[in-house]
């Protein structure tokens, strides 16, 4: 299964072959990949409330960007996904190597470029918090239950990104560093860790508000 798992991609398989791939014990697609994939599951919906969303005025041009935004992100999430998918296959190897110098310098590697593909991905998904927040404020009430999902979808994405660069972060002790020097040879990637930290808190008070204005208010779908 391990080649034709390495042949399924986000991109250009069904939803059941990548599925398929990922049950699969072989760590390429995995739970990076799948945080991906929950991220392009929010962007898409996102992109739906956006479409069936009117306005007026300023708020036009908002939607706009709104829309425009979401809809990138849906296909940089799915390309990030895969490239997190590869990220994870090195990974995996050089723990697979003979121990040695080698091994500790291929773990090394492939442990800062597990953290950065994850990083980014992270990025990605703080990024997009504010656009489902106005999507949540301004957007068609009757899709309120589509923006949940989506803040779920979001909200999966984060922490599977903030668990893997904090993983992958402490695997650098693996290959000989201690966290001391993890901590000052990768400060980007160390403070992201807490950048996703206050995004999952801030995405757990904007699906509380919404879910308090959909209670109270009756609206829903």
């Amino acid at each position: 299964m391990s080649d034709d798992s390495m042949a399924v991609t986000t991109q250009h398989s069904t939803v059941e072959d990548w599925t398929q791939a990922l049950a699969q014990s072989v760590g390429s697609p995995g739970g990076g990949a799948g945080a991906g994939v929950m991220l392009a599951i929010a962007a898409s919906l996102a992109s739906m409330v956006a479409g069936y969303t009117e306005a007026d005025g300023r708020q036009r041009q908002e939607l706009a960007d709104v829309h425009a935004r979401v809809r990138s992100l849906r296909e940089t999430a799915l390309r990030l996904a895969d490239e997190d998918a590869s990220a994870s296959q090195a990974f995996g190897a050089a723990f697979r190597l003979d121990p040695g110098p080698a091994r500790e310098d291929a773990i090394h590697r492939a442990s800062v470029d597990a953290a950065k593909a994850s990083a980014v991905l992270g990025e990605r998904a703080i990024d997009a918090i504010a656009d489902l927040a106005w999507l949540a404020s301004n957007g068609n009430p009757a899709l309120v239950a589509d923006v949940v999902v989506a803040f779920g979808a979001l909200r999966a994405a984060v922490t599977g990104a903030r668990t893997n660069v904090s993983f992958d972060l402490a695997a650098l002790t693996s290959a000989g560093r201690t966290p001391e020097q993890v901590r000052e040879e990768q400060p980007a990637l160390w403070s992201t860790v807490s950048k996703l930290d206050a995004a999952v808190d801030r995405i757990d008070r904007l699906t509380a508000e919404v879910n308090h204005r959909s209670g109270s208010g009756g609206s829903g779908s």
